[in-house]
């Protein structure tokens, strides 16, 4: 293999690298970082992440700013507006879609899940663990709307605003103690797709999106 043929791999690499530490909090919102930070966080070489800045850039993941160096995703008022009304555009349509086409047998196993989480829940288990669970569901759910639609536009564009929303609800709201509110929102949505009722469906996925920004605009 030529080096042409390696340089896209590294450019994956570089990418899943940096938004792995992002996610893992390794670099924070706010917070300004040098080329040379990034290149010991990552492991990969300066020029890798010279050619990764420009992505970063492009969505909006990072920006440099003159005389002081790149400035990872600021969490503003600003930021939670547009990333949760791109979510509610985008999962509105999908789960429409979903309801109509999703398998019995998939739609059954998302049921089952968030019910064994609620049955936890209601016989007392607040742990940990329950709540890293749940919030794996919880993401696992909104992904697979999107995923049901097979359009790379869409999926490539709903995952970098994933990105801005799970900064978003590391910062200003997390699952932590509201595991059963949250699961509840998501059966009443998972119901309403187990009837193939695609108009109860969009509404309760509405609301549930919308529950969640008001939390992150009041904190």
């Amino acid at each position: 293999m030529d080096g042409a043929d390696e340089q896209p791999t590294l450019r994956e690499k570089a990418y899943e690298s940096f938004t792995r530490h992002l996610l893992a909090r390794d670099v924070r919102p706010g917070q300004f970082v040098s080329q040379r930070r990034l290149v010991e966080l990552t492991g990969l070489t300066l020029g890798a992440i010279r050619e990764l800045i420009p992505r970063l850039e492009a969505e909006g993941l990072i920006k440099t700013v003159p005389q002081r160096g790149l400035q990872i995703a600021h969490i503003d008022l600003n930021l939670i507006r547009e990333a949760f009304q791109l979510r509610l555009f985008l999962e509105k349509e999908a789960v429409a879609i979903f309801t109509q086409t999703a398998s019995d047998e998939t739609i059954g196993e998302m049921l089952s899940e968030h019910r064994e989480i609620m049955s936890a829940i209601e016989g007392g288990n607040h742990s940990h663990d329950l709540e890293v669970r749940a919030q794996a569901v919880d993401w696992g759910m909104h992904d697979a709307f999107i995923d049901a639609l097979g359009n790379t536009i869409i999926s490539n564009a709903y995952r970098v605003n994933s990105i801005k929303m799970r900064l978003i609800s590391q910062e200003r709201f997390r699952i932590d103690g509201r595991v059963g509110p949250v699961m509840g929102e998501h059966l009443r949505v998972l119901e309403a797709i187990e009837q193939r009722n695609a108009g109860e469906a969009v509404d309760a996925l509405a609301a549930h999106i919308n529950h969640a920004r008001s939390r992150a605009l009041r904190l």
